[in-house]
């Protein structure tokens, strides 16, 4: 009964016309507020899918890594082992350094990523990512000469292009052996390259310094035995999940980590998600700070429900005298106008959740909002944006929640009713 006398005074025609304006405002103000929220929640989870679009373009879908040692051996036979489980499609050994590239034009400070040549599309999809030239291991090449595959960075700092003829040289420290002082050179050891492809993936870490090159190449520039790897990384069977990957993969390498006496450290199993843990958590922080911050505006924007109650208590006094004379208690009577509130707060959550679904699937089909900028420059050209089913239901709570404290807020202020 409190819900039905609420309700009918929420869509009545009031006595004063400015009573009904100023009862939408309220509705509107919570609306508009609901509806930035779902926007803006959705905007993150677009920006959360692109970034994680574009990282399972480099990033494999599992990284076996071992946290207490920057490189260990035995990684040819793991990786045999692990391409034994039915879950695991492929495996791989991983042997990464910094080094110097140099060319006849300038010098850049790059990261070497060794990789096999054969497994390595198996585990990323490198053409879709090549801008310029192949992915070969020796492209016409000759046997004194390595074919690297370098990041759009890397080629426009150093001016190299695709070429089947030396260009370029990596140096790296050497690891063993005696070092001449009066020749620093001999401190070094170099690897005569040739660029045959150039690869963009549209993040930075990624497009600055990035350097492939075979994985054999790399260990003997390192003079590193013929098993070492600095970490594995694993290609999932399409059949089973990631999760259920992880697991077959973290079961056996555990399984050899306690039978083998020698191993020095254990291993740690990295889905994408843990790959790039910093970037990821950079979205979620700003994410939800955004999200308090819209939820403090809907509350402020919700107080105008108390000033809405407040005159509707004055248009409805005669009302109210009617109902308590009819045998209603002062409690049942201050219900009423809580419930009001309620119904306010809710009215305008549902419109604002609605509206706010509405544009997200608007702009995620058709993309009417453009960012700024040069289209060629940038991986889109819209604004991605993701509607959440989670994300609705937590929009929803949070208006319920907003209603309840401006009905308490209301019980406040309406006790004093005659």
């Amino acid at each position: 009964m409190i819900f039905r006398i609420a309700l009918r005074y929420l869509f009545a025609r009031k006595s004063h016309k400015v009573v009904n304006v100023i009862s939408f405002i309220s509705i509107a103000g919570v609306a508009v507020a609901t509806a930035a929220i779902v926007i803006v929640l959705s905007v993150f989870n677009g920006f959360t899918g692109l970034a994680t679009s574009h990282l399972s373009l480099i990033d494999p879908d599992i990284k076996a890594v071992r946290p207490a040692v920057k490189t260990f051996s035995g990684a040819d036979s793991l990786a045999i082992i692990l391409e034994r489980l039915p879950q695991v499609a492929t495996a791989m050994p991983v042997l990464q350094e910094r080094a110097l590239l140099t060319t006849a034009q300038a010098q850049k400070p790059v990261i070497v990523k060794g990789v096999d040549p054969e497994r390595y599309p198996e585990i990323v999809d490198i053409d879709r990512l090549l801008i310029d030239g192949v992915f070969e291991a020796r492209n016409g090449l000759e046997d004194s000469i390595t074919a690297i595959q370098a990041s759009v960075g890397v080629a426009v700092g150093t001016g190299l292009r695709p070429s089947p003829y030396q260009a370029a040289e990596i140096y790296m420290p050497r690891r063993t052996g005696r070092i001449n002082p009066a020749n620093p050179s001999t401190a070094y050891r170099q690897m005569p390259v040739a660029l045959t492809g150039v690869f963009r993936v549209d993040q930075p870490e990624y497009d600055a310094d990035y350097v492939l090159a075979p994985l054999e190449d790399v260990r003997r520039l390192l003079e590193y035995d013929t098993d070492a790897a600095s970490w594995l990384e694993i290609k999932a069977a399409p059949e089973y999940d990631t999760k259920e990957v992880e697991k077959a993969v973290r079961d056996a390498l555990a399984h050899i980590t306690e039978t083998d006496t020698s191993t020095v450290a254990p291993f740690e199993i990295l889905g994408r998600d843990r790959q790039q843990a910093e970037t990821f958590r950079m979205i979620a922080v700003e994410k939800w700070v955004t999200f308090l911050m819209l939820v403090f505006i809907l509350i402020i924007a919700s107080f105008n429900i108390v000033s809405t109650l407040s005159l509707m208590v004055i248009e409805k006094r005669s009302d109210m005298a009617t109902l308590r004379a009819l045998g209603a208690t002062r409690s049942s009577v201050r219900s009423v106008f809580i419930a009001e509130g309620w119904l306010i707060t809710a009215t305008g959550g549902v419109a604002g959740t609605v509206l706010g679904s509405i544009l997200v699937l608007l702009q995620q089909h058709f993309g009417f909002i453009k960012i700024g900028g040069d289209p060629q420059a940038m991986s889109v050209d819209v604004y991605p944006v993701e509607l959440h089913t989670a994300d609705l239901l937590l929009v929803i709570a949070t208006v319920a929640a907003v209603g309840l404290l401006i009905g308490y807020i209301s019980k406040i202020f309406t006790r004093k009713i005659a």
